[in-house]
């Protein structure tokens, strides 16, 4: 399944495949853990413990495993402290799990859930920690759609200290790797085997931003932080919305928005595309 969502920045989507299908969060939900701990008045330089025990929202307590995790920063620093800013430039910049769990122990589900409220997602909902299986089996999920997505990088629109951070992104195989080197993306993906998101704000220097969000599920996603089959895909579904980027803020009507969806779909590569 492949989720495509493209939209100007601060207007309603001109592009949508499948909006409204969830499909596993991954690491995608890092960003609205990010918007709740800088929305709740935390000092973020103040010295955190860094721990790996969390509270389960399933009850009992659960731990983060560094072989599941893109980040070794983080457990060098197991027993020690640091700085809750820092934590939380690295559950972004290089979607360190542990670092998550810490920021969300911070920040709390309920802030989280807000922070989705306030973007108007509709089905999306990230109700517990990484890696907390014990919830997973219980039924509780984290899940988006990538009309959510899209939703949730302009519910930021007045917070360009987390835009900003989002552009510190260190793995740039699928949505940044679909546009010309140099080209401003705030993003944050997430993968694990059989699932890769990305959702970005690509700001050319041609024409106005745009928001891009793609989602997909199937067995294409090695699970793989670099060498990802997926994430190629999703390159080359971001190079084609990059070859209409000056038709985006103008498709506003909708037989626009379907002449960009007829446009996009001839380019080889594009989802469903017959070549």
């Amino acid at each position: 399944m492949v989720s495509v969502v493209v939209a100007p920045w601060g207007g309603e989507p001109v592009l949508v495949r499948a909006g409204d299908e969830l499909h596993d969060a991954a690491s995608t939900m890092k960003v609205a853990v990010l918007a709740a701990l800088y929305r709740s008045g935390a000092d973020l330089d103040a010295e955190v413990p860094v721990v790996n025990r969390f509270a389960s929202v399933a009850g009992g307590e659960f731990g983060n495993d560094p072989g599941w995790d893109s980040d070794p920063q983080p457990w060098a620093l197991l027993g020690g402290t640091a700085p809750l800013r820092t934590l939380a430039e690295r559950m972004i910049t290089h979607s360190s799990n542990l670092a998550t769990n810490l920021c969300l122990a911070r920040a709390g589900h309920e802030a989280v859930a807000d922070v989705w409220r306030r973007a108007g997602a509709t089905r999306s909902a990230s109700p517990r920690g990484i890696e907390d299986y014990a919830a997973r089996d219980a039924g509780v999920h984290n899940r988006v759609s990538a009309l959510d997505l899209v939703r949730l990088l302009q519910s930021l629109a007045d917070e360009p200290e987390l835009l900003a951070l989002l552009e510190r992104n260190a793995f740039r195989v699928d949505l940044a790797a679909g546009l010309p080197p140099g080209t401003r993306i705030a993003f944050k993906n997430g993968w694990f085997p059989g699932v890769r998101h990305s959702v970005g704000l690509v700001r050319p220097e041609d024409c106005p931003p745009y928001l891009l969000a793609v989602c997909y599920t199937g067995p294409l996603a090695s699970g793989e932080d670099e060498a990802d089959p997926a994430a190629r895909l999703l390159a080359r579904v971001s190079a084609a919305v990059w070859q209409r980027r000056h038709d985006i803020a103008s498709a506003s009507s909708p037989s626009s928005a379907a002449s960009l969806s007829r446009l996009m779909r001839t380019k080889p590569g594009w989802p469903g595309s017959s070549k």
